[in-house]
């Protein structure tokens, strides 16, 4: 098994031991990953400016990138986050309880609250305000609908726990 897990600064990534980071996946520097987490292929997480903290049961899918800007504050995804496939999380904090679509990118000195879904494709411009329950899309991202409990439960709550599930299939 290749794992790029890259010290950068003299600073080593921390990844629990019931996580999972797929062989061609990156993770650098100041980097946490909790609990329960699967770091899907082609994904690179880069602390190297700045710390990068992913909370328990968080997914984060195939081709994403997890970064930071020099002198601004540290990326943070709270436990049960599911980041979409090709998604950019840059320099933002993300709470418990979010989903983040395929291909949306979230920029610097953002907070995404629990219970939000951030639809594909959607662009959350740096120090954006979102409101926790709503769905946001769009280039740049407005806010679209209320998030009823049922789709709370089958796209937010759903997903961390499928992904929990699905990397047990690579013999974790």
């Amino acid at each position: 098994m290749i794992r790029n897990i890259i010290t950068v600064k003299g600073i080593t990534p921390h990844i629990d031991d019931t996580s999972w980071v797929a062989d061609n996946a990156t993770v650098t520097g100041d980097v946490v990953i909790g609990k329960e987490c699967s770091i899907w292929f082609q994904t690179v997480i880069r602390g190297d400016c700045n710390k990068i903290i992913i909370g328990n049961n968080v997914n984060i899918q195939d081709g994403s990138m997890v970064h930071g800007t020099v002198g601004r504050g540290d990326t943070v995804l709270g436990d049960n986050v599911s980041v979409g496939h090709r998604a950019i999380i840059h320099g933002c904090h993300i709470e418990p309880n979010v989903l983040i679509g395929m291909g949306a990118i979230i920029l610097d000195d953002v907070i995404i609250p629990s219970n939000t879904i951030i639809a594909a494709g959607a662009l959350v411009t740096s120090g954006m305000k979102i409101e926790s329950g709503y769905i946001y899309a769009g280039v740049p991202a407005k806010k679209l609908k209320a998030i009823d409990e049922v789709t709370a439960q089958i796209y937010i709550e759903g997903t961390s726990k499928h992904y929990v599930e699905y990397k047990k299939w690579y013999n974790v």
